[in-house]
């Protein structure tokens, strides 16, 4: 006899590895108060009813950022998958290399650009860190 388990909801959430001249990426550090707070992510943020992940992401981009995303600049890379205790998180992770403004820390404590070979220095939530990887390959 098999125990019933309760499916997890799942969470689509966005996030973005913004890569600049020198070939940084872009984390952020998890503001007080919020789970996992401490530990650095890319930025990124849960997909809205009717929202296309695409359109979120430029949403949340200028919401956490202040800059400006088009559509066509983002590159869908790769995506996390990982059960939290009371959700299962599904994250696509796109690459950006083009946008206009500056990128101001507007709810995050602290902003780093890093090379991809200094992120595993930085802890990060369980869904972020398998993408460190894929960016230390790439770039």
């Amino acid at each position: 006899m098999t125990d019933a388990v309760s499916p997890l909801p799942t969470v689509l959430v966005v996030a973005c590895a913004l890569v600049d001249a020198d070939g940084r990426v872009l984390i952020a550090k998890r503001p007080e108060g919020k789970a996992l707070a401490g530990l650095w992510e890319f930025p990124g943020g849960k997909v809205e009813p009717g929202e296309r992940p695409e359109q979120a992401l430029i949403r949340e981009l200028k919401e956490e950022l202040g800059i400006d995303v088009t559509e066509a600049c983002l590159a869908p890379f790769v995506f996390a998958s990982h059960a939290y205790d009371s959700f299962h998180l599904l994250m696509p992770l796109y690459l950006c290399r083009r946008w206009s403004g500056v990128v101001t820390a507007r709810e995050h404590p602290e902003l780093a650009w890093v090379k991809p070979s200094g992120l595993a220095a930085y802890p990060m939530p369980p869904a972020d860190a398998p993408l460190v990887a894929w960016l230390r390959d790439l770039l």
